[in-house]
């Protein structure tokens, strides 16, 4: 007897692997491929894991390591992503495995308010910069202010996520904030002005039992995204709806003045790459947390 659609379609739900992510909210991979269906074509049923990425937005002051929004998310199966240093330093630090298959590129910038008397890079010399500590905001500052000053005049203000960033640049709290996608693209859109750009890299982590189908089907999903972006960039802009943070929601963002945000590339990162972000964070102090610092050990395979 032949199975009706409807019965087809439920049993087909309900055989598909099921795992929960937590976006970061800097690019719009995760909900295309929602949108799209390309995790479903790919057995996937992804769970968007909505407390973590909001949480990830919001104020983290007073939190220390191991106590942000998504150092808690860890032992509940969530895969997440990072900037290049803070997933090796997660991974290190006990909280995963670095997946090697692939990274992201992402914007990265400091913003100040036009009023302000910093023009160029130079004047940041002693300016706390309103970071998330130990997150891509974070890292960047040394990363890419020490070509213009000592690393001892470099300072950072931990604020949190980017919702509570660029707030508490609005708000005249701090001089300076190392912004991220979206809040780039909101920036520029508030008459903030930009005082130094770059990109950087991320990657994601996982927990050391997810299963490899369950994430090799995840990425496969994000590619595919990141092909559909490609073709089709006008089409998505409308989804940075999902990334502005509750504190923002009631002004008229122009989504079609947005720029991608983070791009997926499923290439995987280089032995050098890794031994060049433990150098560095040990030279700037954060390898406090630093455990296994193995290449081998960390990676998720």
């Amino acid at each position: 007897m032949m199975m009706s659609p409807l019965v087809s379609l439920t049993r087909d739900i309900f055989h598909r692997m099921k795992i929960k992510v937590a976006p970061k909210g800097m690019g719009l991979n995760d909900f295309v491929a929602l949108e799209e269906g390309f995790f479903a074509a790919e057995g996937m049923q992804v769970e968007i894991d909505w407390n973590t990425f909001r949480g990830t937005q919001s104020s983290w002051k007073g939190m220390e390591y191991f106590e942000r929004p998504q150092d808690k998310a860890v032992g509940e199966q969530v895969i997440q992503c990072a900037c290049l240093w803070g997933t090796i330093s997660n991974a290190s630090a006990g909280m995963g495995l670095i997946v090697p298959d692939c990274y992201g590129i992402s914007p990265w910038s400091i913003f100040v308010r036009p009023e302000s008397k910093i023009h160029k890079p130079e004047d940041l010399r002693d300016v706390p910069v309103a970071v998330g500590m130990r997150a891509g905001s974070h890292f960047n500052v040394p990363y890419r202010l020490e070509k213009y000053m000592p690393l001892e005049h470099i300072k950072t203000v931990n604020i949190g996520g980017f919702g509570a960033r660029l707030k508490a640049l609005l708000d005249g709290e701090v001089e300076a904030a190392s912004l991220l996608p979206p809040q780039i693209d909101m920036a520029i859109q508030l008459g903030l002005r930009e005082i130094i750009a770059d990109e950087f890299k991320t990657l994601w982590w996982v927990p050391e039992s997810a299963p490899d189908a369950a994430v090799r089907g995840y990425l496969r999903g994000l590619d595919r995204a990141e092909r559909a972006l490609e073709a089709d960039l006008p089409k998505y802009l409308p989804l940075w709806k999902h990334c502005v943070p509750p504190e923002f929601r009631d002004r008229d963002w122009d989504f079609s003045r947005f720029t991608r945000g983070e791009r997926f590339v499923y290439q995987p990162i280089t032995r050098e790459e890794f031994d060049e972000v433990l150098q560095q964070v040990e030279r700037w102090g954060l390898d406090q947390y630093l455990k296994d610092r193995s290449f081998e050990n960390l990676m998720y395979r």
